[in-house]
């Protein structure tokens, strides 16, 4: 994996609804009606991440769950991080 320039950054974020930039990852917060509903996201979540063995940080509330992505080992945003996000969005059209 390579570190996306910012133009890159900028471009895939485009295709990403509701992911913004935030201290140099990507981050989006999903609402939810409970916390059933929260929690099942986290596990459908944490099913993609394993499967794609990329792993965002969460942070999970009642009703939330703030997802956050990048790529350690380039020191910034990859691909597969967007790749990931785009997967996590998926779940919620499902």
């Amino acid at each position: 994996m390579t570190k996306l320039s910012d133009q890159q950054v900028s471009e895939r974020l485009k295709q990403l609804p509701g992911w913004e930039l935030v201290n140099g990852e990507v981050a989006k917060t999903y609402a939810f009606k409970n916390y059933y509903e929260t929690m099942a996201f986290v596990n459908a979540t944490a099913w993609v991440s394993h499967r794609e063995d990329h792993h965002p940080d969460l942070e999970v509330g009642y009703n939330k769950c703030a997802v956050t992505y990048s790529t350690h080992s380039v020191g910034g945003l990859s691909a597969k991080d967007f790749e990931c996000a785009g997967k996590i969005e998926k779940l919620m059209t499902m």
